[in-house]
């Protein structure tokens, strides 16, 4: 059982992120967020696939614009993703946004900082520090001699204070890095500082193959450790994928409970159904379902219904033909190529 660290909650939209609330999973538009048709339509297929919260980018006076119309058509809070111009941040903000992420030292002076403060504070705007192993001041990388957990931490440091000089406190923070461990250590030490709510992501993680493998040891570590109030994989490939990576992480440590938990076996000589094709056709059809079911595709009738003792319902392979499992016990063998149809009509019985 995990435990996780209490934290400063704070609300981004309807969603809670710190203190009790469920761990978030975020994801990001790769649209041109002024183009309203096509976030439109990345923002509906994230939240189809279980988002919780949406950043865009808003790197012009069109984007900050599109925001109102935007949010007319969604379900899910929308970030504004801001780089330099503060104008951009105190536009999004007229415009409806539930959110911001900036870095307070290069949006420009204190007077920019604290014209975005205010703003933030009449519409009960969060706002994101977000500091990466590239945007840490020279001052700080000569201090602890590079890009290390301490130059990033005491970065995000500075802009908290800065925040918090102008008694701004709906803060949460990032220190994200492409290295699992740099991520990890940066976190953890951030961690013991402070108590704003933290959103964890290794960046530049890669495309979906290493960038699953290196955001689920940098984020699952983390969690583990109980650090971590949202998530957001970043991977180079499709944001639905980065929304479906951040769910299992989450499932896999028991921190969320919704959709199918799916198990299956390796294959090995005892194994003599098509497994492989089973399995993903499977994965496949089940996508779809919220009710938190654990499903398990066994190779072997051997072993299957013993090892996957604790799942609700499940499938076993035989030669020509499979067993029919519930929580261990065989309930009846099937033929071969009925095994997927016969799983599925006991999933919707569970369901229903």
């Amino acid at each position: 059982m995990i435990t996780r660290k209490k934290t400063r909650k704070i609300k981004v939209g309807d969603v809670y992120i710190g203190g009790d609330a469920p761990i978030s999973v975020q994801s990001m538009t790769n649209t041109p967020t002024s183009d309203v048709k096509k976030t439109l339509i990345q923002i509906q297929e994230l939240q189809e696939a279980g988002c919780d919260i949406v950043r865009s980018a808003v790197s012009s006076l069109e984007d900050a614009k599109a925001i109102n119309e935007i949010k007319k058509h969604i379900s899910i809070p929308i970030i504004a993703d801001i780089q330099f111009d503060y104008k951009l941040a105190i536009e999004s903000i007229r415009q409806g946004v539930d959110g911001l992420r900036i870095n307070p030292g290069n949006i420009g002076s204190q007077k920019n900082v604290r014209e975005v403060v205010n703003a933030c504070k009449s519409e009960n705007i969060s706002i994101r520090i977000g500091v990466n192993s590239g945007s840490i001041k020279r001052e700080y990388l000569e201090k602890y001699n590079g890009v290390n957990e301490n130059s990033m931490v005491e970065s995000a440091l500075e802009q908290i204070r800065l925040l918090e000089e102008m008694d701004f406190h709906d803060i949460k923070i990032s220190l994200k890095a492409s290295s699992a461990p740099l991520t990890i250590s940066s976190y953890a030490l951030m961690s013991e500082k402070c108590e704003y709510p933290l959103h964890l992501g290794v960046t530049e993680a890669g495309t979906p193959w290493r960038g699953t493998i290196k955001s689920s040891v940098g984020i699952g570590t983390l969690l583990a450790m109980g650090i971590g109030d949202t998530i957001r994989v970043s991977l180079t490939g499709d944001p639905v994928d980065e929304v479906k990576v951040g769910k299992e992480i989450l499932k896999s440590l028991g921190l969320r409970n919704d959709g199918i938990e799916f198990i299956s076996c390796p294959t090995c000589s005892r194994t003599h159904i098509d497994l492989i094709g089973i399995a993903q056709e499977a994965e496949m059809r089940l996508e779809h379902i919220k009710k938190p079911i654990k499903v398990a595709v066994m190779g072997c009738a051997v072993n299957g219904p013993g090892e996957a003792r604790e799942a609700d319902i499940g499938i076993a392979g035989g030669n020509g033909e499979g067993l029919i499992f519930k929580k261990g016990v065989i309930i009846r063998k099937v033929p071969e190529e009925k095994l997927l149809e016969e799983l599925m009509k006991e999933i919707e019985e569970l369901e229903s």
